[in-house]
């Protein structure tokens, strides 16, 4: 499979990198070259132009080493797909650019181990969502370290912002992060992409009158804070 094609205008200007590879596949890559955590080998020949730190991949190729070259091919194709969606929501919930590089990372190797379990590809982004909604929650009750910066620009650009254009981006973030872990995801998922009530329950597997309740006290909370927030600045 050759293809050519800029990869990376799903990344932060900073850190423009091949999430898939965890950037490793930076130089000439060989057929031969060792398996790396799932992908039996990568045939490629990678460009990189440090001036504007876009990575162009002109050749590639991915054959895994579990499951016929076609099914492996058309995992691919909707990681590529994917790719930009995933990244822009593991950044809304961690709030930080370069967890959100990983924890999309180690999404899609979870995925593409149980990728002989999904049998309606259509189904990919709810069954990949699941997947990454669960190590983005499982990075924050780690304790990961986060910065109040991301989401509050993420949540800021979207139509249905529950708290209107004039609010500082910063309160926002510094609000979002007083928020648990279960409270962030259905914030992301309800306002960055703008999924219904019913479709964050069968993502999350709860019921949606738990992701109400979720939202609701998300939502209040956030308010709460953000009114302190005012508060404070008009008694400065």
């Amino acid at each position: 499979m050759r293809s050519s094609q800029y990869i990376g205008s799903y990344l932060p200007p900073d850190s423009r990198r091949w999430i898939l590879t965890r950037g490793r596949a930076v130089g000439t890559c060989a057929r031969s070259r060792p398996r790396h955590e799932g992908f039996a080998a990568v045939d490629c020949h990678v460009i990189v132009d440090r001036s504007s730190e876009v990575i162009q991949v002109a050749e590639r190729r991915l054959v895994e080493a579990e499951a016929p070259t076609e099914r492996g091919a058309a995992f691919l194709r909707l990681a590529d797909q994917h790719l930009d969606s995933a990244y822009r929501l593991a950044r809304a919930i961690l709030r930080d650019a370069a967890e959100a590089q990983d924890a999309t990372h180690d999404a899609f190797l979870q995925a593409w181990r149980k990728w002989p379990t999904l049998h309606d590809p259509a189904a990919f982004e709810s069954w990949f969502d699941r997947i990454l909604v669960n190590t983005c929650r499982n990075r924050l009750q780690a304790g990961t370290r986060r910065r109040a910066t991301d989401i509050s620009a993420e949540v800021s650009l979207r139509a249905r912002d529950p708290f209107g254009p004039a609010i500082d981006r910063q309160v926002i973030g510094d609000a979002v992060s007083t928020l648990s872990p279960d409270h962030r995801v259905v914030v992301a998922l309800r306002y960055f992409r703008d999924l219904p009530i019913d479709e964050i329950a069968r993502r999350l597997g709860i019921p949606p009158g738990t992701v109400q309740s979720r939202l609701h006290y998300a939502l209040k909370r956030l308010h709460a804070v953000i009114d302190a927030a005012d508060a404070k600045g008009m008694a400065r």
